[in-house]
């Protein structure tokens, strides 16, 4: 969220994450029966690889003063991340931090959605200062990542007004991504609507809902806004796409030049003179894919796509294994809403510098845990008919209204 990027004064610049983090690490150690043992899994195994393997290329590094300056950036980000494996080990846990994932980011979408809606799309929507998403490319990417998060919570919370504030607020953030006026923001919402109407049931039905909302969106936004993103048919002709396509290329070169990549922040006038095909045109890589290839060399690359990857087959392998369970319909929905997120992260992230954003990193994390969850909930023993049949012979059966997997709306018997 850098909430500290609201105020002023020594506040702006100072460190809260540092004081939090130092706090957490504190209370680790002070409470170690509560924290578990890091979870082997593949993703993880691969973030610490490509960690250590950062590491090598910012010590290869061609400018090795300023690639500590992101590595450090980056060495928190994932250190937090691996913070937050060992301490989430149940769904209430898991819950809390989406929550404040969602509310963190959700206030820009919420105040960025209703200032499109009172301006009219006529300005973009940016971020907070100084931070990841301080771009309107930036921000509305994690708005659109932040979207399933948002739906997930909305359909197992409990409360109508909590439902109905959470439908509102996905409202306004999408507002707010097209409002950004991004074009690699409107493909990731494509990509998003084609992969949901392609797992919906009713196809017809769900596209109708699609083109309609679409269509009624699309029709708020202004002249300025439709000359913006059609340059996208004609990219050819526009300054900042052939400007990313010539960031492109240069990294490519750089990756083939060297194993080690040229490390993190590395973009210069010299560099740019020696890989690039137009040496003036001086851009950072605007895409994920070849922001780690030119960092980290192929080497790099390979294993930053490999835990993206698997991330995507977890979030299919938990679905599989949740279907028609009932007790585990909330990890059912996280993750197939994750799998959304992910998708946008895959498209939208082509054209922005977001491969050390942590928001992919959490959501990875939030997948890594569910599967944990499951895997447990799972290994549990299953009741004979005979423990069953003799449980309710001797305790009351009350029928009520309760939430399955805390939240999803059904009735069901519940054994009080």
């Amino acid at each position: 969220m850098n909430p500290h990027r609201g105020a002023w004064g020594f506040a702006y610049n100072m460190p809260f994450a540092a004081v939090i983090a130092g706090a957490t690490m504190l209370a680790m150690l002070t409470q170690a029966k509560q924290v578990q043992k890091l979870d082997k899994n593949g993703i993880v195994i691969l973030w610490i690889i490509f960690l250590i393997w950062t590491g090598l290329t910012t010590i290869f590094a061609f400018y090795p003063d300023y690639a500590m300056i992101v590595y450090k950036s980056y060495f928190k980000i994932m250190l937090m991340t691996v913070v937050a494996l060992m301490l989430i080990n149940d769904q209430k846990k898991l819950n809390h931090f989406i929550w404040v994932i969602v509310l963190s980011l959700g206030y820009f979408g919420v105040k960025g959605g209703l200032f499109t809606i009172a301006t009219g799309g006529s300005f973009r929507v940016w971020g907070p200062p100084d931070s990841f998403i301080e771009g309107n490319n930036e921000l509305a990417l994690a708005l659109l990542m932040l979207i399933p998060l948002t739906n997930y919570l909305r359909v197992v919370s409990v409360k109508k007004w909590v439902k109905l504030g959470f439908l509102g607020a996905i409202f306004l953030m999408l507002a707010a991504a097209l409002g950004s006026q991004s074009r690699g923001a409107l493909l990731a919402a494509g990509a998003m609507g084609f992969y949901l109407w392609l797992k919906s049931d009713k196809k017809f039905l769900s596209g109708i809902a699609v083109a309609v909302a679409g269509v009624g969106f699309l029709m708020f936004m202004p002249q300025t806004w439709w000359d913006r993103m059609s340059t996208i048919e004609t990219y050819d002709e526009d300054e900042s796409a052939m400007g990313r396509i010539n960031a492109w290329w240069t990294e490519f070169n750089i990756a083939n030049d060297n194993i080690f990549g040229a490390g993190f922040n590395h973009a210069s006038i010299e560099i740019f003179s020696k890989y690039a095909p137009n040496p003036d045109n001086v851009l950072v890589a605007h895409s994920i894919y070849f922001q780690v290839l030119g960092d980290h060399g192929w080497v790099g690359l390979f294993l930053f796509l490999t835990f993206c990857v698997l991330s995507l087959l977890l979030s299919k392998k938990i679905t599989q294994k949740t279907a028609n369970n009932e007790q585990l319909a909330w990890a059912n929905l996280l993750a197939r809403m994750l799998y959304v997120s992910l998708i946008a992260y895959a498209v939208g992230g082509a054209f922005l510098s977001l491969a050390y954003f942590d928001l992919p990193y959490h959501i990875m994390a939030i997948l890594v845990i569910t599967n944990t969850l499951v895997d447990r909930e799972l290994a549990k023993p299953v009741p004979t008919p005979q423990e069953t049949d003799a449980a309710i012979s001797t305790k009351p059966i009350q029928i009520e209204s309760a939430n399955v997997g805390k939240g999803l709306n059904a009735n069901h018997l519940h054994i009080s």
